[in-house]
């Protein structure tokens, strides 16, 4: 916090409804405010720089991102919790973060983190990879300076929006100081310039926990070059030598060159297994940092609105190291023509001599940039109008009791049942993902419905909502109204996604109450269903690749690609090509229990005849070949052979 600047005559005073209270740092994509909400909630806001808002690609690429960005829930990453992206200077609103980053905390003040406080790092990080990838976003930039260390676990940020600056001309990018990748914790795919799966941010997962391991970057610092660190990234095995033993095979199957044999991270998370053995209040991080972060949130909670050009005010207690720092003028470094950079994200810090982010890069509670720099030269902002909120369930945050200058904490286990830390209204039996068949009257109606549930606060968006049918499939955001032992949770719902468009209604308020033998029993509209605990799930391995098929009249071909990604996310491409045309459509992944469920297609690319497709199963048959069955009309199921 000692690093929070004033405002200065250029800097607006309200941003939408939130009451600024100083500057934390700039980076690629404009200006990071540390901000008060209407309700006393801090935030980050960010404010694109006005040269970027006025490029169109830019601009709907950030429109996108954020829609994606504000369905993640917010137990591990810093969740969206209001934006306007039609504004004249669009900006977005973030939960603050308590904590400080990993890099500052494996660098200045600590060191290397203990065994055991690497597998819950593990644990976290992939329980917010797998948050990321469940709504089609991948990271791109995962690397310590965005992993920042809270009392009850890691919170991952900048996930997403930084993916808008791929929109951006390479003019405007050398005007703005942009920064183009963090080499050291790149994957192999980018510096290749390849195609960006979820698969990257494992491998970028397993260069931070070797660096948090041992304090060493995997494939050298840019002390010796940055092509030198690139052609390692690509070429060369990682240096583990000084990570702990018991934990290279979890690490080296992270680093493995090819995305193919990398784990996904719920296989990550199953090798760890329960990561608690201390109980509920088990601390994950030594005692000297955990007591340090309860200093940082004691000063959190005592910062007030400063006067104009004077940093804000707050109690006088040590910090927790440094904090985010601003620079009139970044050091920008951007991977010429040529060198392999491919379709990196330009959301790195400016390179410095540790690899992983330069002197302006974010520290104590980071949230230097809107893309995770913590440097750049930033343009006046003018005052910032307010359109839309988009309210999400905010992360856990500390709760901190200091009697005689000792402070106590109350500190959940990572990936337990415990209630969240920061007065989470949500229930923690009710955090999870649910799933269950709906009946009306006691009818089944051939629906399912899947909840995600995620710890949250009254008026947060705490719940998102998949509904199957056999022709159409809804998805939808869950606002708290209500909770209590009586009546469970009570939400507000809102349609966010809808095939055929137009097709879905929220169905007024949704009832969640406690069932027998861990169920919870959902209502909306006379509709209702048992739900039952789903956990995460990806598509099997058995299903990925191409599939093909002749078409009926003997000309052209049906082709059927089944990509890994997890529930909710675009998963299975159709292409038709005969003599009418080529037709292109995608579909949802919604369970794979048994079976591989999806939801109707939604056509992308139109010829002459060409129409979506009902909800289908997908099922491997003894002799290898791909099986899909249809939902809710005759048409005969359909056999493919896999040709890659």
């Amino acid at each position: 916090m000692d690093g929070l600047k004033g405002l200065t005559a250029e800097d607006p005073r309200t941003i939408g409804a939130y009451r600024l209270l100083g500057r934390l740092g700039t980076g690629g994509m404009g200006r990071v405010y540390l901000a008060r909400s209407e309700g006393g909630r801090t935030v980050a806001v960010k404010l694109v720089r006005a040269e970027l808002a006025v490029e169109q690609e830019f601009r709907d690429r950030f429109r996108a991102e954020v829609a994606a960005a504000r369905r993640v829930g917010g137990r591990w990453t810093a969740p969206v919790l209001d934006a306007d992206t039609e504004a004249d200077v669009p900006w977005v609103a973030t939960g603050y973060i308590a904590g400080p980053a990993l890099s500052e905390v494996v660098e200045g003040t600590y060191g290397p983190l203990p065994e055991d406080s690497i597998n819950r790092l593990a644990y976290g990080l992939s329980s917010a990879l797998l948050d990321i990838h469940g709504v089609g976003l991948v990271h791109r930039d995962l690397k310590p300076s965005n992993v920042l260390l809270t009392i009850d676990g890691p919170r991952v940020i900048d996930f997403g929006i930084a993916r808008a600056l791929d929109a951006v001309s390479e003019h405007t990018q050398t005007r703005a100081g942009m920064v183009v990748g963090s080499p050291s914790f790149m994957s192999p795919e980018q510096v290749r310039g390849e195609r960006i799966t979820p698969a990257s941010d494992v491998f970028c997962l397993g260069s931070v926990l070797a660096y948090a391991a041992s304090g060493r970057m995997p494939f050298g610092s840019l002390v010796s070059g940055v092509h030198s660190v690139l052609f390692r990234v690509a070429e060369s095995d990682p240096d583990l030598d000084a990570v702990p033993e018991s934990l290279q095979e979890l690490i080296s199957g992270c680093l493995a060159k090819s995305p193919e044999g990398r784990p996904a991270p719920e296989e990550i998370i199953a090798s760890i297994g329960p990561v608690s053995s201390g109980g509920a209040a088990s601390p994950w991080l030594p005692a000297e940092l955990i007591a340090r972060l309860g200093q940082h949130a004691v000063r959190l909670l005592d910062t007030d609105t400063p006067p104009s050009g004077q940093p804000a005010r707050t109690r006088t207690v040590e910090a927790v190291g440094a904090s985010p720092s601003e620079h009139a003028e970044s050091r920008t470094t951007v991977l010429p023509a040529g060198s392999g950079s491919g379709s990196a994200s330009a959301s790195g810090g400016a390179y410095g001599p540790d690899g992983g982010h330069g002197p302006g890069a974010p520290r104590s509670g980071s949230h230097g940039g809107p893309d995770g720099s913590g440097s750049g030269a930033a343009a006046p902002a003018p005052a910032v109008s307010r359109r839309r909120r988009w309210p999400l369930a905010l992360g856990a945050v500390a709760v901190v009791i200091a009697a005689a200058g000792v402070a106590t904490f109350t500190v959940p286990a990572l990936g337990g049942g415990g209630r969240s830390g920061g007065g989470s209204d949500i229930p923690a039996a009710y955090v999870g993902t649910w799933t269950g068949a709906v009946e009306r009257d006691g009818v089944p109606t051939g629906q399912q419905r899947r909840f995600v549930i995620s710890h949250g606060s009254m008026g947060e968006v705490v719940a998102n909502s998949i509904s199957l049918g056999a022709t159409y499939e809804c998805k939808s955001d869950g606002k708290l109204v209500s909770v209590s032992d009586a009546d469970g949770l009570r939400l507000d719902t809102t349609v966010v996604h809808s095939a055929p468009e137009g097709r879905c209604s929220a169905l007024g308020e949704h009832s969640l109450k406690r069932g027998p033998r861990g169920t919870l029993m959902w209502s909306a509209a006379g509709r209702t269903a048992t739900l039952r605990p789903a956990g995460h799930e990806v598509v099997p391995t058995a299903y990925l690749g191409t599939w093909e098929r002749p078409n009926a009249d003997g000309v052209g071909t049906q082709r059927v690609t089944i990509e890994r990604a997890p529930v909710g996310s675009a998963a299975v491409t159709i292409e038709v090509r005969g003599s009418g045309g080529h037709c292109t459509a995608r579909a949802d992944f919604y369970s794979a229990d048994g079976k591989l469920t999806v939801g109707p297609s939604v056509v992308q690319r139109r010829a002459p005849g060409c129409t979506a497709s009902s909800s289908s199963y997908f099922r491997i048959a003894g002799d290898g070949s791909l099986v899909r069955e249809f939902r809710g009309n005759d048409k005969q199921p359909r056999s493919y052979t896999k040709v890659q």
